[in-house]
């Protein structure tokens, strides 16, 4: 089974994830799926969920507040804010939503502070 490379980066770090074989992400336009030898191709991902699945496990999900995927030549780069990997969705959802939530606060507190 072909498979290709998912590159990840965010604001503090990057991870490469070898042995993907099925990409499904959301953009504007609704939902996508990636495989390999998939056309060059390159979207926003909103604000959710998105899901990859390696071919000797199951599916794992990816939390982020929106992206840029790029896909060629069997390597797909998703630049983020603030990325998280898990294969439980729930407890993704809930540390990515207060992961954020800390973000906010601490902007308005920057904010405040330059007022």
């Amino acid at each position: 089974m072909k498979q290709f490379t998912l590159n990840l980066f965010d604001a503090t770090h990057e991870q490469r994830i070898a042995g993907v074989t099925t990409f499904i992400g959301e953009d504007a336009s609704g939902s996508f799926g990636i495989q390999p030898n998939h056309a060059r191709f390159m979207t926003t991902l909103v604000f959710g969920l998105a899901r990859f699945r390696l071919a000797t496990e199951d599916w794992r999900c990816l939390a982020l507040p929106g992206a840029v995927v790029y896909f060629n030549n069997d390597e797909s780069t998703l630049g983020t804010r603030h990325f998280l990997v898990d294969t439980d969705p729930e407890r993704i959802s809930a540390l990515l939503e207060q992961q954020l939530m800390s973000e906010e606060e601490d902007l308005r507190s920057t904010r405040d502070s330059l007022h």
